[in-house]
């Protein structure tokens, strides 16, 4: 299957990226080397593009689409939580600009066999590493009911997750739940049948739930977000595209936090705690795919793109 994936609001990354010809830029998540390949067209010899996937198939596809470009091209198979450790290795000591566009890829939920989708049958996978462990069937059939109702609340937003958690438990009892549409079923028989004929699949948040515990996606960021302002140059850039709210919440409790002078309770007299602002925001409020964007690719309707840029 070819690796799709359509950047999202390609030309607001590029723009607010503010790329210089001789600079050294992340694509923390390359996927499909989308941002990637107009980030590159913009370097010249001495600029370099440092392209970062847990996905080993993201890797060997760009790989092949980033070969021709004059910059210095470097693809890493890890996960961004590691960057700092990654520019180690490479010997690079500063950034001028960073890219994240988190979740899951176009080609990731597509290619049935990963088990991302809940549309589609097929074994209940859904890790972005194939080599690692711990992938969704593991979770549903091995964790307790108190464990399982936390995912569910914590990381879906998922008002039923107590029944949702507690027929996962029962039918378990029984047979392994194995595959994507086995489990959309015990989600389907858990919730309220009025919810079966609105729009939208019942599952989606459970699904999304399951995803991020499989693939610790919000300790990666949380991890990124601690060390990338010391990555950064002057005037380097950090441009991040959020898909639910646990995510945004993470990008803009940073970003305020380190966008912000003095931190002390409104009732202190005077300052005591010293807080110098370290960055300051590009975007005060989010940017959101235009109409017209949305219109072709639907799956950008809820992406959120906020840009910060090192003082």
């Amino acid at each position: 299957m070819e690796f799709k994936h359509i950047p999202i609001m390609l030309n607001e990354c590029i723009e607010n990226l503010n790329i210089k010809q001789n600079g050294i830029y992340v694509d923390a998540t390359l996927g499909g080397a989308g941002h990637s390949l107009e980030i590159a067209k913009r370097l010249g010899k001495e600029g370099v593009l440092l392209g970062i996937d847990k996905d080993i198939d993201a890797i060997k596809v760009s790989s092949e689409r980033l070969k021709n470009f004059k910059c210095k091209v470097i693809l890493v198979n890890d996960d961004f939580k590691n960057l700092k450790q990654i520019l180690r290795d490479h010997n690079i000591d500063k950034i001028d600009g960073l890219l994240a566009d988190l979740g899951v890829s176009s080609y990731q939920i597509d290619e049935v066999n990963r088990g991302f989708s809940y549309s589609k049958d097929a074994n209940l996978d859904m890790r972005m590493d194939k080599t690692q462990s711990l992938n969704a069937c593991e979770i549903v059939n091995n964790y307790s009911e108190k464990d399982l109702i936390r995912i569910l609340f914590d990381y879906g937003e998922e008002n039923y997750a107590k029944k949702i958690a507690r027929n996962i438990v029962e039918t378990r009892k029984t047979k392994k739940i194995q595959t994507t549409q086995e489990l959309v079923k015990i989600i389907e028989n858990s919730v309220p049948l009025k919810l079966l004929h609105r729009g939208g699949s019942v599952a989606k948040k459970t699904f999304q739930a399951l995803r991020i515990e499989v693939n610790k996606e919000l300790e990666s960021l949380q991890k990124l977000l601690d060390d990338i302002i010391d990555c950064l140059n002057p005037k380097g850039r950090l441009c991040v595209i959020t898909f639910h709210s646990l995510e945004d919440r993470l990008v803009k409790k940073c970003f305020n936090y380190n966008s912000s002078g003095c931190i002390c309770p409104k009732e202190f007299p005077i300052c005591v705690c010293n807080h110098k602002p370290i960055i300051k925001l590009i975007t005060k409020k989010p940017i959101t795919p235009s109409d017209s964007e949305i219109k072709t690719n639907s799956r950008s309707s809820s992406s959120k793109l906020r840009v910060a840029e090192k003082i």
